[in-house]
């Protein structure tokens, strides 16, 4: 970023500058005054330090009325004088924004294979793995239970926010609660199978359709 900071102090000092001519008598003779004072009827070459609307992209050379660019451009440090010391700090500036946006791309697809290979582990170890959770019974329900082949109701039910916390309490597996398909809480005692949701970049076990984790409510 230094050479960002340079050119930014560069062009402050061009706007100093102009300023300390402009009450001088002999400002038009100086080429900087000339280009911020300007000259009826004549356009003058500037370089945008960042991409301006209906004017052009950073880093391009474009003709603006000196006024505006007196007026509007300088003192915004939007634009600098086409004159090669100026024209070499903004190259040397975009060249240091490209070089941090490539770089920002490579963390990028580096931490996405990171994640990925995580997700992998996960979904392995959590496909031979068996989960228990233990509820208290809800004994209200259970006495009102019109057949004793009902499966009796737990107190209070399983969502997928207790599910996630169990396995990484249990199996030292951080999953997501978006991992875990379970359109409703489970309210009954029993085993079950809960779907699981990873990357389909993840291959699936052999003679799987799903990724699958298998739990078991017990009660206390």
């Amino acid at each position: 970023m230094a050479h960002v900071a340079q050119s930014r102090n560069v062009i402050r000092h061009v706007v100093s500058r102009g300023k300390a001519f402009h009450k001088s008598e002999n400002a038009i003779h100086h080429p900087l005054l000339f280009a911020c004072q300007g000259v009826r009827y004549r356009k003058l070459e500037v370089i945008l330090t960042t991409g301006i609307e209906k004017l052009g992209k950073g880093g391009e050379t474009v003709k603006v009325a000196p006024g505006y660019f007196r007026n509007h451009l300088m003192p915004k440090l939007l634009a600098v004088p086409n004159i090669d010391k100026y024209a070499h700090l903004i190259r040397e500036q975009r060249k240091m924004r490209n070089f941090e946006e490539k770089e920002e791309v490579k963390v990028v697809h580096k931490t996405s294979e990171v994640q990925t290979k995580e997700f992998e582990k996960a979904a392995k170890r959590l496909a031979n793995a068996n989960l228990v959770l233990r509820k208290l019974i809800d004994k209200e329900k259970f006495k009102n239970r019109s057949s004793k082949e009902d499966k009796p109701d737990v107190q209070t039910p399983v969502t997928k926010e207790e599910i996630v916390s169990e396995v990484a309490r249990q199996l030292c597996v951080k999953i997501d609660p978006d991992n875990v398909v379970l359109t409703e809480p489970l309210t009954t005692f029993g085993e079950y199978e809960v779907p699981l949701k990873f990357p389909k970049t993840i291959p699936l076990p052999p003679a799987t359709v799903q990724w699958i984790l298998k739990l078991k409510v017990r009660g206390h």
